[in-house]
């Protein structure tokens, strides 16, 4: 009989079994703290139930932590893992590490369906999604890594790892729930962003579930017709369709939106571009995030030169728009999303 993965259950499920095993109802929630408040990754740190009780849990079920196959550390101190899950599966997450804060990149799905042009995990199928005790996971493990190379706790999380958030959504909101309840990890959901390349109707659905987190939009360019070459998703999500989805979820969250886009030579660099993109930032309250490009084998895109990104930052700037400009990390390793787990699965 395959044993059943245990963080599937949630604490009321939990309750249930225990009661109909003829246990105290209490043992859910010795159990429940053990999985989502000390991480544990295996029934026999469980120390405060009978070792009994133990092995009747191991017999039924199984708990599929994540392991790192490959970690790769820059001289910048970025730090980039390939994780290991259940199943052989590889997927990547990154710690970033900065004066002012400790960032854990976090990835969502197995592969990714939607074929961005400038993105290794582009060029990769997706297998299939992150369950949420996988995202929750990643997040442990990269904590762990900050303090033991920095003496720092995580301060940040970023979904913008391998994958689309937005078409993993029960999941993805469900490792949130773990990563910042009370009885979890009890992050800040302030300090959590989700980045999607734009799906309209799952943003509005943000919106309607009332989150706490930060939405991201992967923008790249600000008409149509570039956006549909670079990402296919465009030709059914068209910048109209995002605006007004993105306005909606300001109205219920009145939480400002991050525009990332990633400066690509000769492509989306110019002051015209620049002009486009002032025009749809100033449509809905939001900051833009300009990102030097890590270039990958697969794609022809070279990142942009210094002058042309900083005189495209500074028409934003002075045109009154909140501009960050975030330069590429993890040159000397396989820092662009997806390198790293294709090279392991080549391996």
């Amino acid at each position: 009989m395959e044993k059943k993965d245990i963080r599937k259950l949630n604490l009321e499920k939990l309750t249930e079994y225990f009661t109909h095993e003829g246990e105290k109802a209490f043992r859910a929630r010795q159990v429940w703290e053990w999985l989502w408040q000390k991480s544990a990754r295996s029934f026999d740190e469980m120390t405060n139930l009978s070792k009994s009780l133990r092995e009747k849990l191991q017999a039924e079920f199984e708990i599929r932590p994540i392991s790192i196959a490959t970690e790769q550390k820059s001289s910048d101190g970025t730090i980039k893992s390939a994780f290991k899950l259940f199943d052989d599966e590889l997927i990547e997450g990154v710690l970033i590490p900065a004066d002012d804060r400790m960032t854990a990149c976090v990835s969502s799905q197995v592969g990714c369906s939607l074929s961005c042009k400038f993105c290794a995990t582009g060029y990769m199928d997706r297998k299939r999604n992150l369950e949420a005790g996988e995202i929750y996971d990643q997040v442990v493990a990269i904590d762990s890594q900050a303090k033991k190379s920095f003496n720092l706790p995580l301060s940040n999380i970023v979904f913008m790892g391998m994958g689309e958030p937005l078409l993993n959504y029960k999941n993805v909101l469900e490792g949130i729930d773990r990563i910042t309840a009370e009885d979890g990890l009890n992050m800040s959901p302030k300090r959590i962003t989700v980045s999607t390349a734009g799906i309209a109707k799952m943003i509005k659905k943000l919106a309607d579930d009332e989150v706490k987190f930060n939405l991201a939009l992967s923008l790249h360019a600000a008409d149509d017709t570039k956006r549909n070459q670079i990402m296919p998703i465009n030709e059914t999500n068209t910048l109209e369709a995002l605006k007004e989805a993105l306005l909606y979820f300001y109205d219920k969250s009145r939480n400002k939106i991050t525009f990332e886009y990633i400066l690509f030579y000769n492509f989306n660099d110019t002051i015209e571009d620049a002009e486009k993109l002032l025009k749809f930032a100033k449509q809905i309250p939001s900051k833009v995030n300009i990102i030097e490009y890590n270039p990958i084998s697969e794609a022809n895109f070279k990142n942009t030169e210094a002058d042309r990104l900083d005189k495209f930052a500074d028409h934003l700037k002075k045109n009154g728009i909140i501009v960050n400009v975030r330069r590429s990390r993890g040159k000397d390793i396989d820092a662009a999303c997806g390198q790293l787990a294709n090279k392991n699965k080549a391996a």
